[in-house]
């Protein structure tokens, strides 16, 4: 996908049209059952910018004459759609309605928010779903 991403031949339009269909959906499969950690959602906002700056490539800056990277602010307005870990967090927060809706005797919210009765190990729990749930809603 670099190639296409970065071609010369392809308009940008065809290349977001791309990235939108091909892309995001590999990326974002699944995600409304995973918890997100801070390194995660940093990993994903780090391919985000790469894969934007492959489309609309370097900018020629005028006062100096030199070829430059875009910088995160000018990919965000020149790429309009909402930033992919939020878009991961409103995909959370819908799949949550739907477990809250299917009620209590159901398989699916009892292993979402189920709690284990194994003794736990030391130190801190790990961050679970429902607890991600809760952040978001703050």
């Amino acid at each position: 996908m670099q190639n296409l991403l970065s071609s010369s031949l392809l308009s940008k339009s065809l290349k977001i049209k791309t990235y939108r269909s091909i892309l995001l959906p590999v990326v974002l499969y699944g995600c409304e059952t995973c918890s997100l950690t801070l390194r995660e959602e940093r990993r994903l906002w780090v391919f985000e910018n790469r894969v934007l700056r492959r489309i609309f490539g370097p900018t020629r800056d005028e006062v100096i004459g030199e070829w430059r990277k875009l910088h995160n602010e000018k990919l965000n307005d020149l790429y309009s759609s909402p930033i992919i870990f939020r878009v991961i967090k409103s995909r959370l927060m819908r799949w949550t309605g739907h477990v809250a809706r299917m009620g209590d005797k159901t398989g699916v919210y009892r292993v979402m928010v189920g709690k284990s009765k194994e003794k736990r190990p030391l130190g801190r729990p790990r961050r679970r779903w429902e607890d991600n749930i809760k952040m978001d809603l703050q």
